[in-house]
């Protein structure tokens, strides 16, 4: 039996993996508390993640009928790009700054104006930095909270301290490595140059872990916490990984030709590519926590956009879903550039969102919800645009996360981006994917069960969610587009 973990932003979520029964066992989930303040600041307590781990774990153990004693490896994947800096004695020194946090966009800026722009980035690390990635967090903690700063001894992203937590060890691996802003995504390697210009005073030696493969364990679980767990002695726990990168792992995608995109929070949209991705500074080159490469697009405004007008409006779900589904293609004219959280692609860190089109006439609810969702997707249209090539040769869109389970959602996505759209059976599939990793990770030394073959076997397609883009509903969606980039244009000179 293998574990698989995911530490999110909204929660923590446990799965139990019978790989020979081609069966989940058991599920559960604990939640965290998000902190949020002006100028966009989000934190979360890393002690936090633990509780919840240890909640949910019972929880799904317990329901799966196994005893913890024959589970055999785990594997976690977290949220990408969240500064855990640690002391010498291994406790945060700050509480958690999160992908989602948008305070040090201005560091940001001056970052990658200190590496040579777009093209600095780029030529040093692959990729071009974000206000989203670890550097520009540590940044401003070094110049916000400098006596904290001081204190560092151990610089990690929220699965790597949760790898750390089980197994005492300081290690990272190069898919979530790959969003930190001071790794080179092309040579797998730590830049120790790029990181003396975020924080001078660190030496990189002692404060970065020990970078280790995909396939590579981080360790074995830690006896005291073993005892805790109710597991047995020594159980592996793999290399871990970001979400977006064990989530391309639980939806199959580990070969050229699919696309996973999570309607979640924030939409992320992934291809694998066996070469690095380094032609757009949109792209994020980032390295995938399987081997090759997985060029990703974010976007920040997804859920959390829909949530915001479908609470506004007094409405629940299934509401909201009815509201929407009763509104005509294109809402009547209305137009929303939802960018609630500032945006991440097109590049808008201090945007904010807005509405266009509105009349004494089509200003209803119905309107109203059907202009969000549809913002939220043209966006990731234009996300998934910037793949060029990458995206042409797409045969499925994967979809996962919260909005998944919208009927109406996932059509207008197939229409949208004229292209097939389904969901796996298991959505949560940044756990599924650390499990499955766990799972090739643990065999490894038996020379079996590749990765490839775990995932055929055990990756299901629900093939009642399957929506086929209808071409009448493509044409007029077209015209839809043409309108949405009208708006960035007018408002934001994004051509």
């Amino acid at each position: 039996m293998y574990v698989g973990v995911d530490c999110g932003t909204q929660s923590t979520k446990v799965m139990v993996l019978d790989p020979e029964g081609e069966r989940i066992l058991g599920e559960a989930s604990r939640p965290h508390r998000l902190d949020e303040g002006e100028g966009g600041r989000r934190e979360q307590a890393p002690a936090d993640w633990i509780a919840a781990f240890c909640g949910a774990f019972g929880e799904a153990v317990a329901k799966s009928g196994v005893d913890a004693g024959a589970i055999l490896a785990l594997g976690v994947s977290g949220q990408q790009h969240g500064l855990v800096a640690l002391d010498a004695a291994g406790e945060p020194v700050h509480p958690a700054k999160l992908w989602c946090d948008t305070e040090t966009a201005p560091w940001n800026v001056a970052l990658v104006e200190r590496l040579g722009g777009e093209a600095g980035c780029l030529e040093k690390l692959g990729l071009v930095l974000q206000t989203g990635y670890t550097a520009s967090k540590l940044a401003w903690l070094r110049e916000v909270h400098p006596q904290a700063y001081a204190r560092i001894a151990t610089l990690m992203l929220p699965h790597d301290y949760l790898n750390f937590w089980l197994t005492g060890e300081r290690v990272a691996e190069a898919g979530d490595a790959s969003g930190t802003g001071y790794f080179d995504t092309r040579t797998r390697r730590w830049r120790h140059d790029v990181l003396a210009e975020i924080a001078p005073e660190l030496d990189p030696g002692r404060v970065l872990p020990r970078l280790i493969a995909s396939r590579e364990p981080a360790g074995r679980v830690r006896p005291a916490v073993a005892r805790e767990l109710g597991l047995a002695d020594d159980v592996l726990v793999s290399s871990g990984g970001g979400d977006n990168m064990l989530g391309a792992i639980g939806t199959g995608n580990t070969r050229p030709g699919l696309v996973t995109l999570s309607l979640g929070t924030s939409g992320t949209i992934c291809a694998h590519s066996p070469e690095p991705v380094v032609d757009n500074p949109l792209v994020a080159n980032f390295c995938a926590s399987h081997g090759g490469w997985l060029p990703l697009v974010c976007t920040m405004n997804v859920t959390s956009a829909t949530t915001r007008i479908r609470e506004l409006l007094g409405l629940d779900l299934a509401s909201f879903g009815e509201r929407v589904a009763a509104a005509p293609i294109g809402a009547e004219g209305v137009t929303m550039l939802p960018f609630f959280n500032g945006e991440r692609v097109p590049m808008l860190p201090e945007a904010s969102a807005s509405l266009d089109g509105l009349t004494s006439v089509n200003t209803t609810p119905a309107n109203l919800c059907r202009a969000v969702v549809e913002g939220a997707t043209l966006g990731l249209r234009y996300g998934l645009e910037q793949f060029g090539p990458l995206a042409e040769g797409v045969s499925e869109i994967r979809l996962i996360g919260g909005g998944s389970r919208s009927p109406v959602w996932r059509q207008m996505l197939a229409d949208i981006t004229a292209s097939r759209v389904v969901c796996p059976q298991v959505t949560d599939a940044a756990a599924l994917g650390a499990a499955l990793q766990a799972a090739w990770c643990h065999r490894a030394g038996a020379g079996d069960g590749e990765l490839a073959e775990l995932c055929t076997r055990l990756v299901h397609l629900d093939e009642s969610s399957r929506a086929d883009p209808d071409p009448a509903s493509v044409a007029a969606y077209d015209e839809v587009h043409a309108r949405y980039r009208r708006c960035l244009a007018e408002r934001h000179s994004i051509t």
